[in-house]
């Protein structure tokens, strides 16, 4: 009778969760190490969605991915006076990291979901894998999953030389209910992905459903994502002060941005937005940043553990793949596992390989794309190579 192992996953986002959840129902034992006390909360705002993210709803659980994302019929973009310059049919799907939060972890449950359980070391034998918590406990397992995110700190165990590096621009963002749009300016924005092309940069608008999931239009929310660039060292490090005077590395929650620099960029926004996007920012209750870090590594697969998600790499939003990136690394896990017979040694070897090439491809497309908004000034609206996609554009 075939075994299946015994499987802890280091972090519980929406890459753990799906690791989890598939890992499960193929037959393995698994436990989740959140480090956070509390049950996550939204993270990032609007996400694509792909065919891999929502995957789980469709095949697995009683959720129908319908109730989880919103399919936008159009793709275009506005000039700064907020007329229209482009329009496509594209059909692209979006959802919050929220409402896929809420339906995966409701799939897995609460039982083998462990809050206030970070893990600060762990070991591996030719037997399984040593799991030490900061809380004291210890467990072992006989495969590890590391999707703890940018900020891994499972990545540095493995691979002390891999280092984020800073892609010299960040994410500004910002929402607010639909219901807060002026008629006109809803009406503009409610059925597309809308862009503006901007100096240095791009801005888009999109929206999400609403904080308890709402679909409908007018009880969603509009999603905002501009793309400013900062100058490594003393530039970046003034932003990203907040208001105790804590320097962040990787994000400003709401309210933490400093007034003057939010001044600044609603400066900006008025002189180079389209007013129907200029008003997502005014109207917000306040705008948060998220810095640009591309993160590559040279392995995935160390004997019995696995780094996945934005632990191994870390790309930038621009098409939009991250979340799915990280999901199809769980489906690919999965499917390795179960052609390998349970053995988890065989099927990280196994995994690695297509996982790696994925990784490198869509970072590479990621930082070609930002590096055309941000520097090179050539993003043009309805240029294919622009599209969404995790195995390439539109794909």
């Amino acid at each position: 009778m075939r075994s299946w192992p015994h499987v802890g996953i280091v972090g519980g986002s929406l890459g753990g969760l799906t690791a989890a959840l598939v890992l499960r129902d193929l037959g393995c034992e698994v436990d989740v190490f959140e480090r956070s006390s509390e049950a996550l909360k939204a993270r990032g705002a609007g996400i694509a969605t792909h065919p891999s993210t929502t995957r789980y709803f469709e095949e697995s659980s009683e959720l129908d991915a319908s109730l989880v994302e919103i399919e936008l019929p159009w793709l275009q973009f506005l000039d700064a006076g907020g007329e229209l310059v482009y329009q496509e049919r594209m059909n692209y799907r979006f959802s919050s990291w929220t409402t896929v939060y809420r339906g995966l972890m409701g799939a897995f449950g609460e039982e083998r979901y462990h809050l206030d359980s970070e893990v600060v070391d762990f070991a591996q034998d030719h037997r399984g894998v040593t799991v030490r918590l900061g809380n004291g406990a210890s467990r072992t397992v006989d495969m590890l999953v590391c999707a703890d995110g940018i900020a891994s700190a499972s990545r540095p165990r493995l691979l002390p030389g891999a280092h984020e590096r800073y892609a010299g621009y960040v994410a500004w963002r910002a929402m607010i209910p639909e219901s807060d749009l002026e008629p006109a300016s809803f009406e503009v924005l409610k059925d597309g992905l809308t862009y503006c092309v901007l100096p240095d940069g791009h801005v888009l608008v999109y929206p999400i459903p609403g904080l308890e999931g709402e679909l409908e239009p007018g009880r969603r929310l509009a999603n905002l994502v501009c793309y400013h660039n900062y100058a490594d060292g003393g530039e970046i490090d003034d932003l990203m002060t907040d208001r105790s005077g804590e320097r962040q590395a990787l994000s400003l929650p709401p309210g933490a941005v400093r007034g003057e620099h939010v001044d600044r960029f609603l400066a900006f926004a008025d002189e180079h937005m389209p007013p129907q996007i200029a008003e997502v920012l005014h109207k917000t209750t306040g705008p948060f940043v998220q810095v640009i870090y591309d993160i590559e590594v040279a392995n995935m697969a160390f004997g019995r553990v696995a780094l996945m998600g934005d632990a191994a790499f870390a790309v930038r939003p621009h098409a939009g793949a991250g979340t799915a990136k990280a999901c199809e690394d769980a489906w690919k896990l999965r499917d390795a596992l179960r052609d390998a017979g349970g053995d988890p040694v065989a099927a990280l070897a196994r995994w690695e390989p297509g996982q790696l090439d994925l990784g490198r491809n869509l970072l590479e497309r990621t930082r070609e794309m930002g590096d055309r908004s941000q520097y090179r000034h050539t993003w043009v609206p309805g240029d294919p190579s622009l599209r969404l996609g995790l195995y390439g554009p539109g794909r």
